[in-house]
Protein backbone atom coordinates (compact mmCIF):
# COMPACT_ATOMS: atom_id res chain seq x y z
CA UNK A 1 0.00 0.00 0.00
CA UNK A 2 1.24 3.64 -1.09
CA UNK A 3 2.53 5.64 1.90
CA UNK A 4 -0.60 8.05 3.06
CA UNK A 5 -3.14 6.20 1.22
CA UNK A 6 -4.44 5.03 5.05
CA UNK A 7 -4.42 8.59 6.11
CA UNK A 8 -6.94 9.47 2.83
CA UNK A 9 -8.65 6.80 3.95
CA UNK A 10 -8.93 7.49 7.67
CA UNK A 11 -9.89 10.93 6.68
CA UNK A 12 -12.29 9.56 3.92
CA UNK A 13 -14.23 7.47 6.68
CA UNK A 14 -14.45 10.35 8.88
CA UNK A 15 -16.66 11.91 6.35
CA UNK A 16 -20.82 10.45 6.05
CA UNK A 17 -20.99 11.98 2.43
CA UNK A 18 -18.56 13.21 -0.32
CA UNK A 19 -19.67 15.08 -3.43
CA UNK A 20 -19.26 13.36 -6.60
CA UNK A 21 -16.57 15.55 -7.95
CA UNK A 22 -14.58 14.25 -5.21
CA UNK A 23 -15.42 10.25 -5.90
CA UNK A 24 -14.51 10.67 -9.37
CA UNK A 25 -10.86 12.43 -7.92
CA UNK A 26 -10.98 8.94 -5.36
CA UNK A 27 -11.88 6.36 -8.27
CA UNK A 28 -9.35 8.38 -10.45
CA UNK A 29 -12.19 8.85 -13.01
CA UNK A 30 -12.94 12.44 -14.76
CA UNK A 31 -16.08 14.44 -13.21
CA UNK A 32 -18.32 13.92 -16.46
CA UNK A 33 -17.56 10.02 -16.24
CA UNK A 34 -18.55 10.10 -12.71
CA UNK A 35 -22.16 11.81 -13.28
CA UNK A 36 -22.58 9.35 -15.63
CA UNK A 37 -21.76 6.39 -13.70
CA UNK A 38 -23.69 8.17 -10.89
CA UNK A 39 -26.81 8.23 -13.26
CA UNK A 40 -26.41 5.09 -13.97
CA UNK A 41 -26.24 3.46 -10.74
CA UNK A 42 -23.11 2.14 -10.93
CA UNK A 43 -21.50 3.53 -7.58
CA UNK A 44 -24.25 4.34 -4.68
CA UNK A 45 -25.70 8.11 -4.23
CA UNK A 46 -28.20 9.61 -2.63
CA UNK A 47 -29.86 13.07 -3.60
CA UNK A 48 -30.21 15.65 -0.97
CA UNK A 49 -32.48 18.53 -2.99
CA UNK A 50 -30.77 18.82 -5.88
CA UNK A 51 -27.38 17.60 -4.61
CA UNK A 52 -25.83 14.25 -5.88
CA UNK A 53 -23.79 12.97 -2.64
CA UNK A 54 -22.01 9.77 -2.25
CA UNK A 55 -22.31 7.97 1.17
CA UNK A 56 -19.02 7.14 2.23
CA UNK A 57 -19.56 3.47 3.62
CA UNK A 58 -21.53 2.43 1.05
CA UNK A 59 -18.82 3.89 -1.16
CA UNK A 60 -16.02 2.06 0.63
CA UNK A 61 -18.14 -0.84 0.60
CA UNK A 62 -18.60 -1.15 -3.06
CA UNK A 63 -15.08 -0.63 -3.51
CA UNK A 64 -14.39 -3.38 -0.89
CA UNK A 65 -12.44 -1.26 1.58
CA UNK A 66 -12.26 -3.01 4.69
CA UNK A 67 -12.63 -0.15 7.71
Amino acid sequence: MEQGTSSTLDELAAKATISVEQAAKILGVGRTAAYEAARRGEFPTRRLGRRLLVPVPALLDWLGVAR
